[in-house]
C-alpha cells in the first residue's frame, strides 16, 4: 500500500513511535528503502512505550531516546518532521523545545510539529521559541472533520496566524463517514465498531451521516470522497492524512483525490453540522487536560473547602 501511495503521487507520511510499539515504524522503515528521498517523512512521540513511566513524555531525557529507537526502527537518520504527540503538562515547554532545537542542529531532525494541541499550547510554545531562541513548532496535526469541527473555533484560527501547517488525522471521523455505519443497520465488522462501539453506534453522529449523505449523493460523490474534500477545503489546511486498511480501501481514497466542492455543498453541509461544533467526542483519541480528566485538580483539599 505504501509503494502504491508513492507511486499515485502522495509524498507525506505519518507515522508515531506508540503505533503497536514501534511495529508500524519498522514497517515503513521496510517500505521506504530505496525511495526515502522521495517522502517527506514524519514520526510522533511522547506516549507510554512501557511501563516505565520514564519512558514517556516530553522530557529532554526521554525524547533523547525516543528519537534514537525512531530513526533506528524507520531506518533513516534523519526525520523530516519531528512531532510531539500530546501536550505535556507536567514537562515545561521549554524544555521540550530545548531539546528538540538541539535535534535540529544535530541533523536528525528537519522541522518539528504538534499534535493535537489545544490553542493555548500552540501560542505558548510559539512565545516561548521566539522568548528563549528555539526552534518552533512549524507544524500541527489536529483531528479535523465534518464531525469533528471545533477547531474551527481558535486552534485552526492560531495555526494560521503563525504559518503553521496543518494535517488533519481522522477526517472520515474514524470510518463514521466512509457511510458503512447507518442508523438502523447492524454495525460492519471492524475493528472500530469492536474497539470504539460507543464512538461508532453514537446516535447524533448517525443522524448526521443520513443527512449528509443525500447531499453527497445530489453532487454525484460518495460520502467518504464528500469528507475528505471538506476537510482540504479549509484555507488553513495543509493535508488530510489518510489510514487505509487495505488495498481495497487505498484505492478508494485515492479516486477522490480530485473531488473539489463547491460553495452550495459547503453551505449544506455547514447548515447540518454548523461550524465550530463537535458532534460527538473522538472516543479515547482527543486531548483531555490532566484538570478536567482528574477530579483532585479541580477540587481544593476537604480542609481548605471547610475552611472557606
Amino acid at each position: 500500500m505504501i509503494h502504491k501511495a508513492l507511486d499515485f503521487g502522495i509524498n507525506f507520511i505519518d507515522t508515531a513511535d506508540m503505533y503497536s510499539r514501534g511495529e508500524s515504524e519498522e514497517i515503513v522503515g521496510k517500505a521506504l528503502k530505496g525511495r526515502r528521498e522521495d517522502v517527506v517523512l514524519a514520526t510522533k512521540a511522547f506516549h507510554p512505550m512501557g511501563d516505565d513511566p520514564n519512558r514517556r513524555g516530553g522530557s529532554r531525557r526521554w525524547l533523547t531516546t525516543a528519537l534514537e529507537d525512531s530513526l533506528r526502527r524507520l531506518g533513516t537518520d534523519y526525520i523530516d518532521l519531528y512531532q510531539i504527540h500530546r501536550p505535556a503538562p507536567d514537562t515545561d515547554i521549554e524544555e521540550t523545545l530545548s531539546v528538540l532545537t538541539d535535534f535540529i542542529r544535530e541533523g536528525k531532525v528537519r522541522a518539528i510539529g504538534a499534535s493535537t494541541f489545544p490553542a493555548s499550547d500552540i501560542v505558548e510554545a510559539q512565545w516561548v521559541a521566539e522568548r528563549r531562541g528555539l526552534a518552533r513548532f512549524r507544524t500541527e496535526q489536529p483531528p479535523y472533520s465534518i464531525l469533528n469541527r471545533s477547531i474551527e473555533r481558535e486552534v485552526l484560527p492560531a495555526c494560521q496566524r503563525y504559518g503553521m501547517g496543518v494535517m488533519a488525522w481522522s477526517p472520515l471521523a474514524k470510518g463514521m463517514l466512509t457511510g458503512r455505519y447507518r442508523r438502523g443497520e447492524p454495525a460492519p465488522d471492524t475493528l472500530r465498531a469492536k474497539y470504539m462501539p460507543a464512538a461508532m453506534s453514537n446516535e447524533a453522529s448517525l443522524d448526521k451521516v443520513e443527512q449528509l449523505i443525500p447531499v453527497a449523493e445530489s453532487a454525484g460523490m460518495s460520502l467518504m470522497h464528500m469528507a475528505l474534500a471538506f476537510v482540504v477545503a479549509h484555507p488553513a489546511l495543509t493535508s488530510a492524512i489518510i489510514g487505509p486498511r487495505t488495498p481495497e480501501h487505498l484505492d478508494g481514497l485515492l479516486a477522490g483525490a480530485e473531488v473539489v466542492l463547491t460553495d452550495e455543498i459547503l453551505d449544506r453541509i455547514d447548515e447540518i453540522v454548523p461550524p465550530g461544533v463537535d458532534v460527538a467526542p473522538l472516543e479515547g483519541a482527543a486531548y483531555t487536560p490532566p484538570w478536567i480528566a482528574q477530579p483532585a485538580l479541580r477540587r481544593r483539599p476537604i480542609a481548605e473547602r471547610v475552611a472557606a
